[in-house]
């Protein structure tokens, strides 16, 4: 798969935090969840539980339907491992290949939580949705530095790939009373639900639960924000690089007759398509049956997108059924029908570079694309006509897939009154200053939010970081936990961070040096002439794919 491209409320009982030890002095935590009791591991006052199920495994008959109950356990449950990554066939996999250590029984989370937490104790909560394009990555990484803030952290795996995106003729005749099409967003939701019944064992509030997450994830934030299923499950949201326009993983109709012109094909005939790969014809529950007798292996094929080179898609990506995702989240936008909650959205400086929107290969090139706005895209790009052509697409890049997109959607959220903050992440480490050329690109933000310097949502590990990075990262990690608790990433101590205002334009940029300033928007001309390119209907740029 191309690479350029989350019922009974409470619990039983109250926690358990019977604490035990073994020689090595390291306690073990139990807490009882409606399903049963999870044991844990507490370390330098955080405590962390790995692999919870809050779903059953999606397999057999439960392959393509939405997350089923979990079967509640005897006795104590282990959680100090994490659970496998969903299905998925890695970057350069070959065909009819599984990623090692991937699983199609993936629907686990995982809990860090302030060791001294207790029930009741209404902390915040923030549910982190992982990127990699909707094919790959997982939610196994690290939230102690959050929960050393006094926030607990919550990732999870959610189904990837044709298991989290498909439709079929006979799937979508199949229980015609439950959701279709985009699987992963169902257990992401089901996630959230999970939490609503569940983390007041672990001493978070259900009632202050903030959604983030960066690429797929990021895209997931706004579908969440306008999918009816996700009403009153959280009650503040944060994009990362996610955009927030469409064009970019906006969705696929499930049938030909309300075909979008943005796909001239339909996820139906793209599930047909993949059948027919594997030697399935017809459309009827026989074939339904044999597509669910097919090994994970053949599922995945290795992320193969085109059926051979050139050949029909056989995979979808996120899909517009339109009963479950109802619309796209700028139809949502632009009519005010998101989730009425705080905001906090922005992304990299220099995201990606040639060839993701479009195959331009010199500046004149791209400028064209502009028609009439020609000129108006150059003075904003290219003021005098010195840029490389390599920073110029960069920056168009950036800002035409995620940087205009996230100021689009601040504005729909101030239009609705609500708060929103941008931020513009331009820090690039001193090691990594050029392989990075014109700043940082997509995912290198996450590591300083997460305050977890040894990792990266995107990419290959950072070098060791500098006493600069760990107070750049100490402050991102700050302002993110602010936000989750009060709606404000702003505290004693931080640089301010002003609030989004249309007419201020108002953004907070961790610039090239590293200092957070509040700020007008220095990408102001070029974001204008995006606006109006989106607008006009003689500027035809259209994404080749998206993350």
């Amino acid at each position: 798969m191309k690479k350029i491209f989350t019922v009974l409320a409470i619990i039983f009982g109250s926690a358990l935090y019977a604490q035990q030890s073994t020689e090595n002095k390291v306690e073990t935590p139990t807490v009882r969840t409606k399903s049963g009791i999870v044991r844990g591991v507490t370390e330098a006052g955080v405590s962390i539980f790995k692999g919870i199920p809050f779903a059953a495994p999606p397999v057999g008959e439960f392959r393509w339907r939405p997350p089923q109950p979990v079967t509640p356990w005897e006795g104590v449950r282990e959680a100090s491992e994490f659970g496998p990554s969903c299905a998925q066939g890695g970057w350069g996999a070959a065909p009819g290949t599984i990623q090692e250590g991937s699983s199609e029984d993936c629907l686990y989370l995982n809990l860090w939580t302030p060791a001294d937490a207790k029930p009741g104790a209404k902390l915040p909560v923030m549910v982190w949705l992982h990127g990699g394009a909707f094919v790959g990555g997982n939610g196994n990484t690290s939230g102690d530095q959050f929960a050393k803030q006094g926030v607990i952290l919550m990732t999870l795996n959610y189904r990837l790939g044709r298991l989290g995106h498909f439709a079929f003729p006979a799937l979508s005749a199949e229980h015609p009373e439950e959701p279709k099409g985009s699987y992963a967003f169902m257990d992401q939701i089901a996630a959230l639900q999970w939490v609503q019944q569940n983390i007041a064992a672990f001493g978070g509030d259900p009632k202050n639960v903030t959604i983030f997450g960066f690429s797929a994830g990021g895209v997931s934030v706004h579908s969440l924000l306008t999918i009816p299923a996700a009403k009153d499950l959280f009650h503040k949201a944060i994009s990362h690089s996610g955009g927030g326009r469409d064009g970019v993983l906006t969705g696929r109709p499930i049938r030909e007759e309300n075909i979008d012109p943005l796909y001239p094909v339909s996820a139906e005939t793209i599930g047909i398509n993949f059948a027919r790969k594997h030697g399935i014809e017809g459309t009827d529950a026989a074939a339904l049956a044999k597509l669910r007798a097919l090994s994970v292996q053949e599922i995945v094929d290795g992320g193969q997108e085109n059926d051979g080179e050139g050949g029909p898609r056989i995979y979808s990506g996120p899909i517009l059924d339109g009963k479950f995702v109802v619309e796209t989240a700028e139809s949502a936008y632009k009519a005010g029908r998101q989730a009425r909650v705080p905001l906090m959205i922005g992304n990299n400086s220099a995201e990606i570079g040639g060839g993701f929107v479009n195959a331009s290969s010199s500046k004149e090139e791209l400028f064209s694309l502009f028609g009439e706005l020609k000129d108006e895209a150059k003075a904003a790009y290219d003021t005098d006509g010195t840029k490389e052509f390599g920073e110029v697409i960069t920056r168009f890049n950036t800002d035409w897939v995620w940087g205009e997109p996230a100021r689009f959607t601040a504005n729909s959220f101030t239009a609705v009154g609500e708060p929103a903050y941008i931020f513009l992440f331009s820090y690039v480490p001193a090691a990594m200053k050029e392989r990075m050329k014109y700043g940082p690109g997509h995912g290198t933000d996450v590591s300083f939010v997460f305050n977890n310097l040894g990792t990266r949502g995107f990419g290959p590990p950072p070098p060791p970081p500098t006493s600069e990075d760990k107070e750049v990262a100490r402050i991102m990690n700050s302002y993110w936990a602010n936000f989750a608790k009060t709606g404000d990433p702003n505290s004693k101590g931080l640089p301010l961070w002003p609030d989004y205002k249309p007419k201020k334009n108002e953004i907070l940029e961790i610039q090239a040096d590293g200092k957070p300033v509040g700020k007008p928007d220095p990408r102001k001309a070029r974001m204008d002439v995006i606006e109006k390119a989106f607008k006009s209907s003689r500027v035809k740029i259209q994404s080749r794919g998206g993350i």
